[in-house]
């Protein structure tokens, strides 16, 4: 590694020891540990100077990180709620803190897709419908479906809005309950 530099520390015999074990645990030698949490503690909090003039600092917090510790039940728990929302674990859990912090319902990208497809469906329907509207209102004869035919259509339509109302109000729900005041 040209361009490399070595850093170094004393720390206590109990401090040691205890790192080597988040090392072991995380399947990290101690060097790739430690150059991993020096990394993300620059990422975090960089300093650049505020002018050229001065050799005043200020904090930047760009890409800052937050880390949170859960159990293992919880931690499972949010894997399985990230994954049933075709998302990363991290993500869910952002968009979760963001959503209660600003009282914000989301709605993942698959989820959306899914209602946009339904959009586009029923807007198809809806121009073939208006289609044989104008044929029979301008006098022609409509070969296609019957009376009963569109009913059922319409009911079929009907049955998908009320579907899709489920859908978002489901996915409101799922976030959990309304903040308050807001």
């Amino acid at each position: 590694m040209s361009g490399s530099t070595h850093l170094s520390t004393w720390v206590s015999q109990d401090t040691r020891q205890r790192f080597a074990a988040v090392a072991q645990y995380e399947g990290l030698s101690e060097s790739a540990l430690l150059k991993r949490m020096v990394g993300l503690m620059l990422q975090s909090a960089s300093l650049v100077p505020t002018s050229s003039s001065t050799q005043q600092v200020e904090r930047v917090t760009r890409g800052a990180r937050l880390t949170v510790r859960l159990p293992l039940d919880d931690q499972r728990l949010l894997r399985e709620r990230a994954t049933s929302r075709s998302m990363a674990t991290a993500t869910y859990a952002a968009t979760l803190i963001r959503a209660h912090l600003r009282c914000l319902t989301p709605l993942p990208k698959v989820e959306l897709a899914a209602l946009k497809r339904t959009v586009a469906e029923l807007g198809a329907i809806g121009r073939n419908l208006n289609q044989i509207a104008r044929a029979a209102n301008q006098g022609e004869r409509v070969s296609g479906p019957s009376r009963e035919d569109l009913r059922a259509v319409v009911r079929a339509c009907e049955g998908l809005r009320d579907h899709v109302k489920a859908l978002i109000k489901a996915n409101a729900d799922s976030w959990g309950p309304p903040c308050q005041g807001a």
